[in-house]
Parts: C-alpha cells; sequence; structure tokens
C-alpha cells in the first residue's frame, strides 16, 4: 500500500472543508444580497444557483444545508442546488432542512417542513412550465398565460430519495418516504412510503424500524393504524 494515499487524503480532506467554510460565507452574502431571508447557522458545500424575479419570495429556516456539486454528496448526476423563484411566487423552507443538488422551480408556491431532507439530483416542480396547447407552444413568442401552476406541500421529516421527480399540486404528508427515483404526480398521505414510476403506495412508516428515523414519523405512524 502506498505511503502517499495517507498525505494525499489529508490534503483532499483539508482543501474540502477549507472550500466549505468560503461558500458557506459566500452563499450566505450571496443569499441575502439577492433579498432572501435567511435563518442562522447555514451551512452551504459549494455554492448554490439562484434566480429571483425582484417580485418574489424566498425564505429559508435555520440550519439550512446545501450540498451543491461533484465534490459533495457524491452518488451521481452532481449538479449545485437550483432556485428559481418566479414574479410574485414564494418559496418557504423550514428549520433544519437539507437539500442536495436539488431543483427547485417555483412559479406560485413551494413549501418545504422542517427537518425534512431531500437526496441528490430531486427536482420540485410547481408549473408545467409549457401550455398543453401545441399552438400556444407554436407562438412567437410563446405564450405562457395560460400555464397550469399549483402550490406543492412537503411537511416535516419527510425524506426523499435521489433523483425523484415531485410535480406541481403535490403534497407530501408529514414523515412520509418517497422512495428513489419516483415521479410523484399525486398526494402522499403522512407516514406512507411511497415509490415508482407513477408514485404508487408501497406501505406505512412501521414504528421501531429503520424506515422510522425520526420522532415524528413514530408518532405519526401510531396515529394511522
Amino acid at each position: 500500500m502506498s505511503i502517499l494515499r495517507y498525505p494525499l487524503r489529508a490534503i483532499k480532506i483539508a482543501r474540502r472543508g477549507a472550500w466549505a467554510a468560503l461558500t458557506t460565507r459566500y452563499t450566505r452574502m450571496y443569499l441575502r444580497a439577492n433579498g432572501v431571508s435567511l435563518g442562522r447557522a447555514c451551512l452551504s458545500n459549494g455554492v448554490p444557483e439562484l434566480e429571483m424575479s425582484i417580485h418574489g419570495h424566498f425564505t429559508a429556516g435555520s440550519a439550512l444545508e446545501l450540498q451543491n456539486g461533484r465534490h459533495y454528496n457524491m452518488i451521481g448526476r452532481q449538479q449545485p442546488c437550483f432556485f428559481i423563484i418566479g414574479k410574485n411566487a414564494t418559496l418557504t423552507i423550514g428549520d433544519h432542512v437539507g437539500l442536495s443538488g436539488t431543483a427547485i422551480v417555483c412559479h406560485e408556491n413551494i413549501s418545504i417542513g422542517d427537518h425534512t431532507c431531500i437526496g441528490m439530483n430531486c427536482v420540485i416542480y410547481d408549473t408545467d412550465f409549457h401550455d398543453l396547447d401545441h399552438r400556444k407552444r407554436a407562438m412567437v413568442p410563446e405564450d405562457y398565460s395560460n400555464v397550469r401552476k399549483k402550490p406543492v406541500r412537503i411537511g416535516r421529516h419527510v425524506f426523499i430519495g435521489a433523483h425523484s421527480t415531485i410535480l406541481k399540486g403535490v403534497t407530501i404528508g408529514d414523515g412520509a418516504i418517497v422512495g428513489a427515483g419516483a415521479v410523484v404526480t399525486k398526494s402522499i398521505p403522512a407516514g406512507e412510503i411511497w415509490g415508482g414510476n407513477p408514485a404508487h403506495f408501497i406501505s406505512r412508516v412501521i414504528p421501531g424500524s429503520a424506515q422510522a428515523d425520526s420522532p415524528r414519523a413514530l408518532a405519526i405512524a401510531n396515529q394511522a393504524e
């Protein structure tokens, strides 16, 4: 075994830690300078992308944790977090929320509850982006006036697996779990596990199992029985 492994590993860890400290400081200043109401103790490994309308609103609670880019949470399809907030749209993120390479496109209203974890490369959309009428899509410029938008609500203590897609109008109840790669097109009740494309019910969060990774999830599952 090469003795170079140890110093090289130490250098890599030190470099990553120093970069995280710098990007955390920069991200806090960058978000606040762009009108984001940001709580205390935000941690940002790498730098997220923000595109927010002058008339958009973005509020994040305390202890927000962001993983951005190829050097953090290295599980594939590495990208920074993207926050896209349109005119008169509101994005609200609670306390102790973790986002990893997550893209959030908010054209109306998206809310994420406290202690929720969203895995690498997930996307959350509250809009269809384009009209369903091909004639409006073909117009120059394209007619977006009747594009469908519906709020997205993600509850507290939710876990969303990597590479999942959450579409407009969806509500995910407290303590729910979404399996990796799921495409969520309809609402998920509290304390349930869903997965697949389109996402469907798999089971309830079972008290005392590895699925029940929070006190809130235990309480919800007990109430559901």
